[in-house]
């Protein structure tokens, strides 16, 4: 049997996945195996780099596959209105979802002591329950079931019933619902509006307090191929740097309309104009570099918690529509613009989830 096996979506999911093998003695690193899902995320060649940061002894790429690409499971994934039909046709769903990944999953599971899968309401945690492999499930993002709890979204109206399929393994519900979940790892418990019985807490921030200069320049070097670029840029910035942290919100003209009113309403500090950085987050294709030239853009492929541990790096302000900022140790100041603000740019149930639950 071998160790641990990671299985990530984002480059969030890896950087916990390394904040917790760097949190072992250094004797028990290099023994787990990462999974690179290509489903939602371009890892341009973070496999390569992984490979080369000595914590892992494996590292395989998975071309997880949506349920759209089989029309025999879409099938089974239309309104029947009624909730006995329903139920049964997500049984259907459930099994055959997790069947039709086997051809594309990299590495046999059943090898491994411990599986952590981090965002199991992707196919992976069919498969998983399809093949009856327990495994440990992970928070998608930092505190991010605190705003969108998506197991009890996505299953409004009777979820108690719809939790007890699931605990037979009839139907599939992510986020620590699932039969064959061990327990479901989450930041901070306390934050969660919901309970769920296989929640566990391990804060985040226990786990980047305890890297040494050595983990964190593993950290830097991993994530951030480009340093000495964004070394320069960030000379460039001055004593007043600003920190635009993007996300992939709304439709892209909307979305380059919030970013540019977050610049005009907070781009200043006292009465003088600053210099701007722009962190585009990993999935947000906008090209910021052809939108806002007068603005210094980053590179997006790094998780934006890596910029704790470059020596030195200070920012005047950090501004944040919903990416959780409680991590950020490199700013003077955060600016956390919420539900509030997302209200003027698209009606509200579309951000406000778990008001609907």
């Amino acid at each position: 049997m071998k160790d641990r096996i990671y299985v990530c979506h984002t480059y969030y999911h890896v950087y916990v996945a390394c904040l917790k093998e760097l949190n072992l003695p250094e004797r028990d690193r290099g023994n787990a195996s990462l999974v690179l899902s290509t489903m939602s995320n371009d890892f341009g060649d973070l496999k390569s780099r992984a490979e080369a940061c000595g914590l892992f002894e494996a590292v395989y790429m998975f071309e997880e596959k949506e349920d759209v690409n089989f029309p025999e499971v879409m099938k089974y994934h239309a309104d029947r209105e009624n909730l006995f039909l329903n139920m049964l046709a997500r049984m259907k769903y459930t099994k055959l979802l997790g069947k039709m990944q086997q051809p594309y999953v990299p590495v046999d599971f059943k090898q491994y002591k411990d599986i952590y899968v981090f965002c199991d309401s992707d196919p992976i945690g069919y498969y998983l329950s399809y093949k009856k492999i327990r495994y440990h499930a992970l928070e998608d993002g930092l505190d991010c079931i605190s705003t969108y709890d998506t197991a009890r979204y996505d299953n409004r109206g009777h979820f108690k019933l719809k939790a007890f399929l699931a605990s037979l393994n009839l139907i599939f519900i992510q986020n620590g619902w699932a039969k064959y979940c061990v327990d479901m790892e989450v930041n901070d418990i306390s934050v969660l509006p919901y309970p769920c019985p296989k929640y566990t807490e391990k804060p985040r921030k226990e786990l980047a307090e305890a890297l040494d200069r050595k983990g964190k320049d593993i950290l830097v070097n991993l994530f951030i191929a480009d340093m000495e670029e964004i070394k320069k840029k960030l000379e460039r910035g001055g004593k007043n740097k600003i920190l635009l942290l993007t996300e992939p919100l709304c439709a892209p003209d909307v979305r380059e309309r919030i970013f540019r009113d977050c610049i005009e309403q907070y781009g200043r500090i006292d009465g003088e104009e600053s210099v701007v950085l722009i962190k585009p987050h990993p999935r947000d294709v906008l090209d910021y570099r052809k939108l806002f030239p007068e603005n210094i853009v980053l590179d997006g492929k790094f998780p934006m918690e890596v910029l704790n541990y470059i020596p030195d790096l200070r920012f005047r302000r950090v501004i944040s529509v919903f990416t959780v900022v409680h991590a950020i140790r490199f700013a003077e100041e955060i600016i956390y613009l919420g539900e509030d603000f997302m209200d003027q740019y698209e009606a509200p149930e579309m951000h406000r989830q778990n008001e609907l639950i």
